[in-house]
């Protein structure tokens, strides 16, 4: 992998992490109920589940790139195609509601680490997402398994990053949630839409 591709691959994944989902929120509502820095239990066990589904796209990747090197071309137009899908998806999104309840039941350190890894894996999306984003970043002249602990190791930072960061912010990022988080929604899906449309027709 290129420095310029790797870059490229940076800024993705760091929209990535930044779009709403439930990872996201588990962050937010922990951080507001138990300060960010336990709810480094809950972000540990959400990268540990995106590690593990980013491995599984990896084996499956790996697989059908060792039986023809066109099928990379085929993956990267298939993955397009759907990045630009979940970009129309996520534009139409409502925008996410935080709701912290005082009276909910206090987790342990296992517990919220337990939460934030059933909220990645119980999401099959994201296993189709990283089906069809890493191809994209992909050289076949390259050997594959080093490009693929590079993305891994990447996106596992900045999602830690980016979720620790919203932890911390929890209060703050409450209330623009409920007046703007529509328009970052749009803003997160014209990224999505945008990378489906340019990468496959990068070189």
């Amino acid at each position: 992998m290129t420095l310029d591709t790797w870059l490229i691959y940076l800024l993705a994944s760091i929209g990535l992490s930044l779009t709403p989902g439930p990872n996201s929120l588990l962050a937010l509502t922990h951080g507001a109920l138990y300060g960010a820095r336990r709810t480094l239990f809950t972000i540990v066990g959400g990268v540990f589940g995106f590690s593990a589904l980013i491995a599984l796209a990896m084996f499956g990747l790996t697989a059908l790139l060792q039986t023809s090197a066109s099928v990379l071309t085929v993956l990267k137009w298939v993955g397009g195609a759907y990045l630009v899908w979940l970009g129309i998806q996520l534009w139409r999104s409502p925008a996410l509601h935080l709701q912290v309840s005082e009276r909910a039941a206090r987790l342990s350190n296992q517990g919220m680490f337990r939460q934030g890894l059933l909220s990645a894996l119980a999401n099959p999306k994201v296993l189709l997402f990283y089906g069809a984003f890493l191809p994209q970043f992909i050289d076949p002249q390259r050997g594959l398994l080093l490009q693929f602990m590079i993305m891994a190791v990447t996106f596992a930072s900045v999602e830690c990053v980016v979720e620790y960061v919203l932890a911390r912010l929890a209060f703050r990022i409450r209330p623009w949630l409920a007046k703007g988080g529509k328009g970052f929604n749009r803003c997160c899906g014209s990224l999505f839409a945008l990378i489906g449309v340019a990468l496959p027709l990068s070189r």
